[in-house]
């Protein structure tokens, strides 16, 4: 399937019984598989952070996250199918996995936090196998220790959870050296998985307002991300959607 192109990030358009197919057609071939997704605020560093665009631009699956990503989307004639953030679509993905024995292991958020995660999850889905979790702080001393881990057990599906755009970064960094087949980087599922922050309600979430349910909940660490971020994301899909628009007409009909 075609990646939609929103200026200078390439994203893939489906919806999550497409995203679901494609995984699962990865984890019975044992095709490793990158996962990110691309909300306003990745949009935003993408286009300052030209390492990290590159990473995303070269993964194998760059799924839409927000209403921000979807209205941008638009500007660039692109109609998504559907909103896949990844704190519903990762418990789609963990549906599966419950019902096809596959493994997933957590790797992120602060220290106990992931464990919780793992317990939470297995009572919400009887026969999920986690098996393993830990801290997404560590030194760089430590990476080999834990990449080692991780290859000892081999999970399926790790989830990484250790903010934008470190996890991306580590994931590329270490992807060749991973026993894994699907590895998603997941921002703050892992926290929400635990309890640790609480979801928007269902409403909230119908309406398409969970940012802001997120912004009055940890207002010092989110205005910045929302208030100013969400101007400046669309400040530069016009900016990008403009040079496209130069470019066709220096290139002419």
């Amino acid at each position: 399937m075609p990646k939609s192109q929103l200026g200078n990030v390439a994203m893939d358009n489906m919806d999550v019984k497409e995203g679901l197919a494609a995984l699962e057609r990865h984890l019975i071939s044992h095709k490793k598989t990158t996962v990110y997704f691309l909300n306003a605020h990745c949009y935003n560093i993408a286009q300052k952070d030209y390492e990290y665009r590159n990473i995303i631009n070269k993964a194998d699956f760059l799924l839409n996250d927000g209403i921000g990503i979807m209205l941008g989307a638009r500007i660039f004639g692109v109609q998504l199918k559907e909103n896949l953030n990844g704190t519903d679509f990762i418990p789609e993905l963990l549906k599966l996995a419950s019902k096809k024995n596959y493994t997933a292991y957590l790797l992120g958020a602060g220290t106990g936090v992931a464990g919780n995660a793992a317990d939470r999850l297995r009572t919400a889905l009887p026969g999920l196998q986690i098996v393993g979790s830990r801290s997404g702080y560590f030194s760089e001393k430590e990476n080999e220790e834990i990449v080692h881990a991780i290859n000892q057990l081999a999970p399926d599906i790790l989830i990484v959870g250790r903010g934008v755009p470190i996890q991306e970064k580590w994931i590329a960094e270490n992807k060749e050296s991973l026993k894994a087949t699907i590895i998603l980087a997941v921002g703050a599922y892992i926290d929400f998985a635990s309890g640790r922050i609480p979801r928007a309600p269902r409403m909230v979430r119908f309406l398409k307002m969970e940012w802001v349910y997120r912004l009055l909940l940890e207002p010092r660490r989110m205005w910045k991300r929302y208030l100013i971020g969400n101007f400046l994301f669309f400040y530069y899909v016009i900016k990008n959607k403009n040079l496209i628009n130069r470019k066709a007409e220096v290139q002419g009909p």
